[in-house]
């Protein structure tokens, strides 16, 4: 029993899969979003920064102004410079401060000397602050980048700090804490996330639904499939599939449909294999049953009878013999005949077949001819090729008329042995070529007798051709004759 069915399988698999994309691009999107409202934050400080310069230098000026308006003293003069800094500073900061953001004001020994609220006191930055009164030069801490941290919860950016050294007269140096609460940026993120989160859901669900429709429609294709190799199991071959869209599983349907077609073929030479070679049987069967029957009754006192009928039994045995023989020998030459590779002369071999179409139709006063004494050596089976040949001659000879030609070429062409039979015989039909090959075929039935055959000859030899790998082809003229030509590998002496 199986655990889980394939359309289960397809099912989740395609589901975690649409989950796991969507979430992935759901993330993504979110920490883009976030990381851009961060580098806004971070601009935003920086540019806040700058308007905090332009207006600290403004308050240095006005402090400077003051101070020397009183006329004091060297030492009260910058006491008073002091105050009037730091009481100007106040006002003209928060001109320019947006929400969300404060101030603070470090000595050069980084004690505190002012902050615009309790928010802008930062604690853990003495580092930055030391750094930026060394460099002289601005300098920035950024908080941790939790870009995921509001994803489910609120946004939080953290807070984003510029460090601004100030020069004061008298080689006085301070330093200014810009203090930005990203709480726009945050805004932001926190009113995107929601619809974020009901668009990703939709694209999931539709996703799911889409690969849900898309694997439906696949199995049941194959199911398709299964069901026809169901059929074909049960030995219907005349089923055929539907060959839906131009894609893999259309080109697998196209492809069963060819096999049914094949088998279907197959089952139907098969049969008819089978009911040729029965008729074939019962012939001479029930001749020798029909002799046994007249020895039987009239043998015993009937020296002629007698004699007459083991002739007829013998005759009919040879005949069954010759049958079995010529259907092993097809069976054999499609399934696993040895082929051997010797050394032959072809032309010798063609002598033989003529010699002894000579010695078995001398009735009929044939014109066989052939090559000459000259050799056509080749690499091969000299036992196979000559029954090639043998059958090819015989074939001619038998339905060559009285007093016609046979005529056998053979010939060299580059790595080919061109093997040529033509006879002047009554020829065969234009729409029986395709057949002539077929085993049990005869092209004239009313003469079966007449040329003992069992139309199996043709059949033999293009399967002991094939099977060394050449051809073997036929054309014909209707009063004129035929002429068969056979096409092998000359092979390497």
């Amino acid at each position: 029993m199986r655990r889980i069915s394939l359309k289960t399988w397809l099912a989740t698999s395609s589901a975690v899969l649409a989950a796991f994309v969507v979430g992935i691009i759901a993330v993504a999107t979110f920490v883009v979003v976030t990381d851009g409202m961060n580098r806004l934050a971070d601009d935003a400080s920086r540019s806040l920064a700058a308007s905090a310069r332009n207006q600290v230098r403004a308050a240095v000026v006005s402090a400077e102004a003051k101070a020397k308006a009183e006329d004091a003293p060297q030492t009260a003069g910058r006491e008073r410079f002091r105050a009037a800094f730091l009481s100007e500073l106040p006002v003209l900061l928060a001109a320019i401060a947006p929400p969300g953001s404060e101030f603070a004001l470090y000595d050069a020994d980084l004690d505190l000397l002012w902050d615009s609220g309790e928010a802008g006191v930062v604690e853990d930055l003495a580092g930055a602050r030391a750094q930026a009164l060394r460099s002289d030069k601005v300098t920035e801490s950024h908080p941790h980048r939790r870009l995921t941290a509001g994803l489910f919860a609120d946004a939080d950016l953290g807070t984003h700090v510029v460090h601004s050294p100030v020069d004061l007269p008298g080689s006085e140096r301070m330093v200014l804490d810009v203090v930005y609460f990203a709480r726009r940026e945050e805004a932001v993120i926190d009113e995107v996330r929601a619809p974020m989160l009901v668009i990703s859901s939709l694209a999931l669900l539709l996703a799911v639904a889409a690969s849900q429709l898309s694997i439906g429609r696949l199995l049941r294709r194959v199911d398709s499939l299964r069901k026809t190799a169901d059929s074909i199991g049960s030995g219907q071959l005349d089923v055929k599939l539907p060959v839906l869209g131009d894609d893999e599983i259309g080109d697998l349907a196209a492809s069963i449909n060819r096999l049914i077609e094949q088998l279907r073929r197959r089952s139907e030479t098969q049969a008819r294999f089978v009911a040729d070679a029965s008729h074939e049987l019962a012939t001479p069967v029930a001749g020798i049953r029909g002799y046994i029957n007249i020895l039987r009754v009239w043998g015993a006192d009937d020296p002629d009878i007698r004699a007459e009928s083991i002739e007829a039994i013998d005759r009919e045995s040879q005949r069954m013999s010759r049958l079995c023989n010529d259907l092993l020998l097809l069976i054999r030459g499609g399934e696993g005949l040895v082929y051997r590779h010797e050394r032959l002369d072809v032309n010798a071999l063609g002598r033989d077949a003529l010699i002894g179409a000579a010695v078995r139709y001398p009735e009929k006063r044939l014109e066989l001819m052939g090559p000459g004494d000259g050799q056509l050596p080749m690499i091969g089976d000299p036992g196979h090729i000559g029954d090639v040949i043998s059958v090819l001659v015989d074939n001619a000879a038998k339905y060559t008329p009285v007093g016609g030609r046979v005529t056998l070429r053979t010939a060299r062409r580059r790595g080919l042995i061109e093997i040529e039979v033509s006879d002047n015989g009554p020829g065969i039909p234009p729409e029986e070529l395709d057949s002539i090959f077929d085993r049990f075929y005869r092209r004239d039935s009313s003469r079966s007798k007449e040329t003992g055959g069992f139309g199996l000859g043709l059949a033999i030899a293009k399967s002991l051709v094939e099977g060394m790998g050449g051809t073997i082809s036929v054309t014909s003229r209707m009063g004129q004759g035929s002429t068969f030509t056979v096409r092998v590998s000359r092979g390497r002496p």
